[in-house]
């Protein structure tokens, strides 16, 4: 894995550690917003909402754009699916790790039933 790389899972699993940033994530899925419509579901101001979405930006989990007075923000996919694609290759790793132990498990039945008789 190259430093960008990891320099580039670092921001995001950083971005995606707060509870704040991952539900403004979760309502930029539908589609772009701005800092006001973001901040409604939150008991905090719209410039500490910013903050939230400096680190998301800096990440690169979204982009902001400016259309007249509106400056919308919207989500990249681009950086969850290489964190997706990350974890992806320690999931198969556990799979096989508990396909060996569920193997292990079912001859120790096994030799168990057969002196069992």
């Amino acid at each position: 894995m190259t430093e960008n790389t990891t320099d580039t899972l670092s921001r995001t699993f950083h971005a995606l550690a707060d509870p704040t940033r991952r539900q403004i994530l979760a309502q930029l899925a539908d589609g772009a917003l701005s800092v006001t419509q973001l901040s409604e579901p939150f008991e905090m101001t719209q410039p500490a909402v910013s903050k939230h979405l400096k680190v998301l930006e800096k990440a690169g989990l979204i982009i902001r754009s400016r259309e007249a007075q509106w400056r919308p923000a919207k989500l990249q996919a681009a950086p969850l699916r290489e964190a997706a694609d990350w974890v992806e290759q320690y999931r198969k790793n556990w799979e096989e790790s508990f396909d060996r132990l569920d193997a292990y498990l079912k001859t120790i039945q096994k030799e168990e039933q057969g002196s069992n008789e």
